[in-house]
């Protein structure tokens, strides 16, 4: 039996203008994938009734569920309640419930409630209440008819992330799992941070792995020179899921083991190289020539701040070990990552850069340097030199070679 499916819609020109970031629908993707349910649409509106009617009404003929955030204010723009009302063709009606606990919010703050917030408490008829125990707009819980003979479930909750979040976990949550009961399938995912490789050569590598009809599905997206590779799987019970994940796993790493440095949606290669730090007790400085400086900024964030010992941006600088190595004496740190050089982002065409990567320990044969040439548009080239250091001093570390050499390693231009 298929999957329950969802549709998430995030309503208000404060979305659609870009003022603000849709970050409720990420979060409702994620719990609707934790019930079992497959998010297969999102949208976006903003405050006109006749496109919240609209959407709703397009929502309710594809999706089993619609979860929909925002419009359920006080105020002339808040627009959701009278789109259901109109959708399923019934009047507003008083929910007299609801507008004693508005009315008491009010009263506990020791101030009067405005005229304006009784309409808070209007729902289309027959539809449920869905409770608000921190504000003034409780959700709508409303089955819609299709003209297929079927239904669609809309759960209308505000934007406020606090209090939508509370109430999807308090109410919507074990409404949706009442209804689908047997139907309740488990979706579990796992993302694979992969670098070094191009989307398109890494697909070639995959290959049949991306099918869309393979199970478990294999996505592959990008985001500043770094691949997730995002495994779904969907079975009846976890056990499962997460043995398709497990043996998915191991394909990845006989296709593109090399290119794998982590796991996890905020796994990067900085937390990676962190982490080998801390295992080891040592400390790293860093050196970073021309016009950027990513690897400052990254490594300054990481957990625990302690390995990371500082860093600098430099016109020029001495590659030689005993340079190096003078200022890891000075500095109290175990290794130094020398990036040369940023370009000078001057044009919107892709650009190549010639670069020099140094990688010097305080020890005697603790010395590798690797010259590549790395290309792309300007918006990611900085990330992708930054990360092409990490990436080869994380490989240096786990090779734990004896003595230093020089290598050339080709990257994707």
């Amino acid at each position: 039996m298929p999957s329950p499916t969802a549709e998430i819609i995030s309503i208000g020109d404060e979305m659609t203008s870009g003022a603000r970031l849709d970050t409720n629908s990420q979060w409702l993707c994620q719990q609707m994938g934790e019930l079992g349910i497959v998010v297969r649409f999102k949208s976006m509106v903003g405050d006109s009734l006749q496109d919240n009617v609209d959407v709703f009404r397009i929502a309710a003929s594809r999706a089993d569920f619609v979860i929909a955030t925002g419009g359920l204010g006080p105020t002339a723009d808040d627009l959701t309640r009278d789109s259901l009302a109109l959708l399923v063709d019934r009047p507003l009606v008083l929910n007299a419930a609801a507008l004693s606990h508005i009315e008491s919010l009010f009263v506990g703050r020791g101030r009067e409630m405005p005229a304006s917030n009784r309409c808070q408490a209007m729902f289309p008829e027959g539809a449920m209440e869905i409770f608000n125990p921190r504000g003034t707009a409780p959700g709508i819980d409303l089955v819609v008819d299709r003209p297929d003979g079927g239904q669609a479930r809309v759960f209308a909750l505000p934007g406020v992330p606090a209090e939508m979040k509370e109430m999807f976990i308090a109410t919507v949550v074990p409404r949706i799992v009442d209804q689908i009961g047997g139907q309740r399938r488990v979706i579990r995912q796992a993302i694979v941070k992969c670098f070094g490789l191009g989307e398109s050569d890494m697909e070639a590598r995959l290959g049949e792995m991306i099918s869309r009809t393979r199970s478990p599905r294999v996505g592959i997206t990008v985001s500043a020179a770094t691949i997730s590779l995002r495994i779904t799987a969907e079975a009846d019970d976890s056990g499962v899921c997460e043995a398709m994940i497990a043996e998915t796993r191991r394909e990845i790493d006989v296709l593109a083991g090399e290119f794998v440095f982590g796991e996890g949606e905020s796994c990067e290669l900085q937390h990676v190289v962190a982490e080998i730090l801390q295992r080891r007790g040592q400390r790293m400085v860093t050196v970073e020539i021309g016009h950027a400086a990513p690897l400052a900024g990254w490594l300054a964030d990481v957990v625990p701040r302690t390995v990371y010992a500082g860093g600098s941006i430099e016109s020029s600088v001495d590659h030689s070990s005993e340079s190096l190595r003078r200022r890891l004496q000075a500095g109290d740190a175990d290794w130094a990552l020398v990036v040369d050089r940023y370009p000078t982002l001057h044009t919107d065409d892709d650009l190549v850069a010639e670069l020099l990567i140094t990688l010097c320990g305080r020890k005697e044969g603790e010395y590798w340097q690797t010259r590549q040439r790395l290309g792309g548009h300007p918006g990611i080239l900085h990330a992708r030199i930054g990360k092409a250091a990490l990436a080869f001093a994380r490989s240096v570390w786990l090779r734990s070679e004896p003595s230093g050499h020089e290598t050339t390693t080709p990257q994707p231009g």
